[in-house]
């Protein structure tokens, strides 16, 4: 029988380490689950460590940490890596698979041992935990019923206006939320170009830190968030976190 492929959510940023401090972010469950593990794949093993010894605090692992085998799957993994990092599940072992932020398997290069897993007959079991794609499209005030996440836009500046064009469009015709994400010290760059872009009436919506002390939701029409930069009272997320929402009306 193969083991289990548990994915496993992280936080999604700097939890203060203190007793009880992990179960406001994740459930029990989660947390008991990953300190009986004892092979884990993600997406920085440094980045892993410290997940477990924040879980640790509160639930102690099932062997040292120093003896928790750790591999990393990121961008820079070759496809033909991921038989082995699957190999320990198809003896019977189980597994979690972390990312560096939030849920794994969603925007994360997870994705691809997730499916092999599915194509050999190796359970997958997702547990809950902080995705800040829903938590900014609950907070939005937006069209949840409708909306769909495009990771990155293009680093140039006219594709990118293009792509903003692009996604501007398909809001207004189906209703529907476009998310975006960015290299978190590119936030200010990515703002100013929705707001260039964007009709003055279309929604926008900044969501940073979320789930975290430092946590801010806004949304106000491209026109507002516009005179705001022009005021020099851009948002504070330089270098944090963030999902930019928008909906056209």
């Amino acid at each position: 029988m193969p083991g289990t492929l548990y994915l496993i959510p992280n936080t999604l940023g700097p939890t203060e380490a203190a007793p009880h401090a992990l179960s406001h972010i994740l459930p029990e469950q989660v947390q008991d689950i990953a300190s009986k593990l004892d092979y884990f794949v993600a997406e920085n093993a440094k980045t892993a460590r410290a997940f477990l010894k924040l879980v640790a605090i509160d639930h102690p692992l099932a062997l040292p940490l120093q003896d928790i085998r750790i591999a990393e799957l990121n961008v820079n993994t070759p496809p033909q890596a991921l038989a082995a990092l699957l190999a320990p599940l198809l003896e019977g072992r189980d597994a979690g698979l972390v990312s560096e932020a939030g849920v794994p398997a969603v925007a994360d290069p997870g994705a691809d041992l997730v499916r092999l897993a599915h194509q050999h007959g190796v359970p997958v079991r997702p547990l809950v935990g902080p995705s800040s794609l829903l938590l900014s499209v609950m907070a939005s005030g937006l069209n949840g019923q409708s909306f769909a996440f495009n990771g990155y836009l293009p680093t140039d500046a006219a594709q990118r206006t293009k792509r903003i064009q692009q996604l501007e469009q398909r809001s207004r015709s189906e209703k529907q939320t476009q998310l975006l994400i960015e290299t978190p010290y590119r936030n200010g760059a990515m703002l100013e170009a929705l707001v260039a872009t964007c009709q003055p009436g279309t929604l926008v919506c900044v969501a940073t830190d979320l789930s975290l002390p430092t946590e801010t939701v806004r949304t106000q029409t491209a026109a507002k968030w516009k005179a705001q930069l022009a005021a020099g009272k851009a948002p504070d997320f330089h270098k944090k976190p963030t999902v930019f929402l928008f909906l056209a009306q």
